[in-house]
């Protein structure tokens, strides 16, 4: 850098020294230096042309100066006369002046005084060296004489060292000076025009002044530049090279300017050689002449002196530039190479499993893209330095150690990384293979447990199960983990404390589970090797322990043998029931370590499955959300999908932070403890209805991706997450989870009877289920079209599905009334909790989400004026909903009678609310007996899930013990005559629709085991548990219907078959045993009337109303009681 500023500081002191000589070229060119005088500053006295310089030579060359007649020569000031001949002897050249001038002074027309006095002033001021002095006395002859005369005797006065000779005619004039040196009035053939001569010697002094001030300029300009400071940022820098490149662009011009001025000068003065090829120029012509073209010389000088000075200047300017985009460029790698290498530090962790630590080396690999984009930069920003050393920087000695240090951290950040790499790897090789261990201790323990114990008891099943387990230890090898300290040793680098904890975890387990093999071997083969016995204990399975109270049938056998002697074939009865007794203890414990077994195997299902729903919905957003925002790729998006993100992916992020910041991590907490995750669903209840929002935007998310399922965004997006899967099948995944809950709370509820919390994993799954049928209804619900209202006004959906409807008119033609009863239509019902709507379904064309349904609302029916009949002629699946007295009927035909069951049931529930309402409006405001009922009103939402709510049913306690012996009650509970009778509760004027129902007997049972109102002080009701004697007892009963069983749950019985019910539950179901197949099972309270309301044993069901007795049901099969709430006036 000191060599380069050393040459740009000779580059400096050669173009001033060039500079110094052309300005001193121009002042002799121009004689400044000897006269100051400018043509310009004296054009008014050259003007009167007093005197004038002929441009003509003597014989030895001498310049010749013209005095012509002048009237008023003796009026001229001696400044203007001195200043006059000043100028004209410094005009021409040094070598012409030098050999002295001859003065030819014309007085032909004037007297000798005038002569005299001419002769007297050249003699006293004459600046120059004087050759001859040729002067023309006057013409007339007493002057000429006068002259002759008077000359001879003032010789002396004019004190002149030159020769003055007096001429009486330009014939004389011609012997001293050649004609062509003298001008037409002196009798010669030299043109001359004085005020051409003025212009040519003012624009030449004017050019000469311009070419040195030019010099001077271009001094001052270099030395500035060469002064100036570089700065240290680019955009300074830049800024100065612009600068100063347009100061240098201003000096071009007015270079170009003052050369287009000596053009014109130069051809001004060649002007008449021009015009005339054969003109001749005079001495001071070709002097002019050669004076501009020596001008333009050194302004050419001065002009290539500026440009070499300038192409080293710029050189500099535009290298210090270079530097600083180099050195900006340096301190943003150094900043890359920092942010990455932090980046790659927090990579040294190994995972706290085999998904976190896969998804740390999915995300290394990630970074790995960005490290080695970052090091290809960082090595060309070096190669670059390089280029600029090689092509001689003036600053390469700050280039070359930043190009040095970039080449020492890329290969330390490449080392670093391929270390990382490694460790990874070793630590993911770790993890897998604990993860197979682990879930190979699992699959033994899942043996272990799966194996029934009963079956084991024999030769058979020992011998069976011993080759399972022999089997499934041949597979150890490929699974089991080796020593621990071969492991500590192998993989040394990657055993952080948490990580040997965890190997040290799983190498317990798998003792722990080779012991339970080798001790449920042992055991397996004694009993393999034991021989047929009379008495032989079977060990029964635990259900039978739990569920019967009677004995086994091998302590039966036991008891009686040991009744009848004190051994059996030399064994003692003790000491066979003290085998009994171990046998079961074992068999107890061993088939609650199986469930405990299974329950974490399902807990870790659920946890690994969650870890890898998170997961994926990271990538989703990070390799697809994220990149609709990428400017990068905003080219490679068609127009449909710009600005779609909201509709394509929903409210997925608001799912994705909902999992990993809370639920993941609370299910987490579980982990030890399986049967108490019940807990953290129903905390979490109300915010897994996000997933509604998501589910009623999926079908505009599907059309949108069939539409661009095909672009190269998608295609792009899809290669840098290396998935094999469309995005569409991630768009599907939390549909898919929201699912897969209520299965995996079935499996731990079914695992976890009798344990603490199977209560609250009851209610989970109860909800998980609402809210799926609550997400499902949301979906049909907005596919409704053609409703002019808003639907949110409504109330809350409670049920939706499709039946066939039969209407009926009093009013309308009978033709028409009965043509409506054979010809079904098919409607889909919506149940809100103030209207029924009636809708006709209509199958869209398409595929996906685009063939979903949509629903043409035909009519509303509101549920403040319906009424409803339980049960319709002819079909245990046909319920009625009427209005207006029954004068419109619809007869609506449920596809089962556990959908009529279901809907009547929320149907009733509904008109109970709005009773309850009216109810508690009537009462006076200070009872204190009664709230305000709830709002019926506001959008769908799966509030009402949070919960796992039971069905409300219509049902009522007698008002005192004896209600059974009311008078108002006819008939016996027991009569086998007894029989149904249809009762309908119409609408009239009074609330409800009630007759004879007063202010007092609408109350509100408090009890919240009667959800309902009570009716036993009325003469109608419309359910037969609101009769003080119709109520279930346990008992035996004869089954009056057949019943087939849907699932394994359900009771199976037929037309005459005897069941016995032996005790009620706290949720309404009793527990019901057939007699015949000794099947046992809890059965709802409701589906009990169905089966045996009609039973003529000692035990039928009956109930009682104003005017007679009836066998009245709940269940939706055989009940047709009527409730209405229609004119309901406040």
């Amino acid at each position: 850098m000191m060599l380069w500023m050393k040459t740009e500081e000779m580059a400096l002191g050669t173009m001033l020294e060039r500079l110094r000589l052309v300005i001193q070229n121009v002042d002799e060119i121009m004689q400044q230096e000897s006269s100051p005088l400018c043509a310009i500053d004296i054009t008014p006295d050259l003007r009167k042309k007093f005197a004038f310089l002929l441009g003509g030579r003597g014989q030895n060359g001498s310049p010749i100066i013209v005095f012509p007649e002048f009237s008023a020569f003796g009026e001229i000031q001696e400044r203007e006369f001195h200043n006059v001949l000043t100028y004209l002897t410094n005009v021409p050249s040094l070598s012409a002046a030098g050999v002295g001038f001859i003065l030819v002074i014309d007085r032909r027309q004037d007297r000798w005084a005038a002569v005299k006095g001419t002769l007297l002033r050249i003699a006293g001021s004459f600046p120059g060296n004087l050759q001859l002095v040729l002067v023309l006395r006057p013409a007339t002859l007493f002057q000429r004489t006068l002259s002759d005369i008077l000359f001879k005797f003032n010789k002396d006065e004019f004190k002149m060292k030159v020769p003055v000779i007096m001429l009486s005619s330009v014939t004389e004039l011609h012997s001293y000076i050649h004609q062509t040196q003298l001008t037409t009035e002196l009798g010669g053939t030299q043109e001359y025009c004085h005020d051409k001569w003025i212009s040519h010697r003012t624009d030449m002094e004017g050019f000469a002044l311009v070419v040195k001030r030019t010099a001077q300029i271009l001094q001052s300009f270099g030395t500035e530049l060469a002064e100036t400071e570089l700065p240290n940022e680019i955009q300074a820098t830049d800024n100065l090279l612009r600068s100063h490149t347009d100061k240098k662009d201003k000096m071009k011009e007015d270079l170009q300017v003052a050369l287009g001025q000596g053009s014109r000068l130069l051809e001004s003065i060649n002007e008449p050689v021009v015009r005339d090829p054969d003109h001749n120029m005079n001495q001071d012509e070709l002097e002019n002449l050669a004076t501009v073209q020596r001008l333009l010389s050194q302004l050419d000088e001065s002009e290539r002196a500026c440009d070499e000075f300038w192409g080293t200047h710029q050189a500099k300017l535009e290298q210090c530039l270079q530097l600083r985009h180099f050195e900006h460029n340096f301190r943003e790698m150094r900043c890359l190479l920092d942010q990455v290498a932090e980046r790659l530090t927090a990579f040294s962790e190994v995972g706290i499993n085999p998904a976190h630590a896969d998804h740390i080396f999915r995300e290394l690999n990630s970074h790995e893209e960005r490290v080695l984009e970052v090091l290809d930069e960082a090595q060309a920003l070096a190669r670059e330095g390089d280029e600029l050393i090689q092509s001689s920087h003036y600053a390469e000695d700050s280039i070359q150690p930043k190009c040095s240090e970039l080449r020492a951290v890329s290969k330390e950040l490449s080392s670093t990384l391929r270390a990382r790499k490694d460790h990874l790897l070793r630590a993911m090789e770790l993890h897998h293979n604990l993860e197979r261990a682990a879930k190979w201790c699992d699959d033994g323990l899942y043996l272990l447990a799966s194996q029934p114990v009963d079956k084991c008891q024999s030769h058979e099943g020992a011998e069976s199960a011993l080759q399972e387990m022999e089997c499934y230890l041949d597979t150890a090898g490929q699974n089991k983990l080796t020593d621990l300290s071969a492991i500590y040793s192998d993989y040394e680098t990657v055993l952080n404390q948490d990580f040997r904890d965890q190997v040290e975890k799983v190498f317990q387990k798998q003792v722990s589970m080779q012991e339970m093999f080798e001790k449920r071997m042992v055991s397996l083969k004694k009993l393999a090797a034991k021989q047929t016995r009379p008495v032989q204990p079977v060990a029964p399975r635990p259900e039978a322990f739990i569920k019967s109270p009677l004995s086994s049938p091998a302590k039966r056998v036991l008891e009686k043998s040991c009744s009848e002697g004190d051994s059996v074939n030399g064994v003692s009865c003790r000491t066979v029931e003290g085998q009994l007794q171990s046998n079961r203890s074992t068999s107890l414990s061993e088939e609650d370590e199986n469930l405990a077994i299974l329950r974490k195997h399902v807990m870790n299902e659920l946890l690994e499955t969650e870890r890898g729903y998170v997961e994926e919905l990271h990538c989703v957003l990070q390799g697809y959300a994220s990149e609709m925002d990428n400017p990068a790729m905003a080219s490679l998006m068609p127009t449909p999908l710009q600005n779609k993100k909201d509709v394509l992916f929903g409210n997925m992020p608001e799912i994705y932070t909902f999992h990993k910041r809370t639920f993941l991590r609370e299910l987490e907490e579980y982990q030890d403890c399986p049967e108490l995750v019940g807990r953290c669903f129903l905390q979490r209840m109300t915010d897994l209805q996000i997933y509604e929002k998501y589910c009623q935007n999926k079908p505009r998310s599907e059309s949108l991706w069939r539409q661009c399922s095909d672009c190269t965004f998608f295609q792009e997006c899809q290669k840098k997450l290396e998935h094999k899967l469309g995005l569409d099948s991630y768009l599907l995944k939390p549909v898919q989870r929201i699912t897969k809950y209520q299965l995996l709370l079935k499996e731990l509820l079914k695992y976890s009877k009798g344990c603490e919390g199977s209560e609250a994993l009851q209610e989970a799954l109860t909800s998980i289920l609402g809210i799926l049928k609550a997400v499902n209804d949301s979906m049909h619900l907005i596919a409704i079209t053609g409703y002019d209202g808003h639907l949110g006004d409504l109330g809350r959906l409670l049920m939706q599905g499709s039946f066939s409807v039969w209407t009926e008119h009093k009013k309308g033609h009978a033709k028409v009334k009965d043509m409506a009863r054979f010809k079904p239509m098919q409607r889909h019902l919506f149940l809100h909790e103030k209207a029924l709507l009636f809708c006709k379904r209509r199958e869209e064309n398409g595929e996906g989400y685009e063939k979903a349904p949509s629903y043409s609302f035909k009519q509303s029916l509101s549920m403040s004026a319906v009424g409803i009949t339980e049960n319709a002629k002819g079909d245990h699946k046909k319920f009625e909903v009427w209005c207006n007295s029954r004068e419109e009927v619809y007869i609506v035909q449920a596809p089962t009678t556990e959908v009529k069951t279901t809907w009547v049931n929320e149907i009733r529930k509904v008109l109970t609310t709005q009773l309850e309402a009216y109810r508690a409006s009537q009462q006076r405001p200070s009872d204190g007996l009664f709230q305000d009922p709830p709002t019926a009103g506001g959008p769908v939402s799966l509030g009402s899930f949070r919960r796992g709510e039971r069905s409300m049913k219509v049902k009522g306690e007698p008002s005192s013990p004896d209600a059974n012996s009311s008078p108002k009650t006819k008939g016996s509970p027991t009569s086998p005559d007894h029989k149904t009778k249809r009762h309908e509760i119409k609408s009239d004027p009074t609330p409800f629709g009630f007759k004879g129902w007063t202010k007092g007997s609408l109350s509100l049972d408090a009890n919240e085991e009667n959800d309902g109102y009570s009716s036993t002080e009325e003469p109608l009701t419309s359910d037969p548990e609101d009769e003080g004697g119709k109520k279930l007892c346990a008992g035996k009963y004869t089954v009056v219907s057949d019943y087939e069983k849907c699932s394994a749950q359900d009771l199976s019985v037929k037309n005459g078959e005897t069941v016995q019910l032996i005790k009620e539950g706290e949720d309404g179901q009793w527990f019901v045993k057939n007699l015949k197949t000794k099947q046992e099972v809890w059965v709802a309270a409701a589906n009990l009337y169905t089966l045996i309301g009609e039973s003529t044993s000692c035990q039928s069901l009956t109930s009682s109303e104003g005017s007679g007795s009836g066998n009245l049901s709940t269940s939706s099969s055989c009940c047709e009681t009527n409730t209405s709430s229609s004119d309901i006036k406040p």
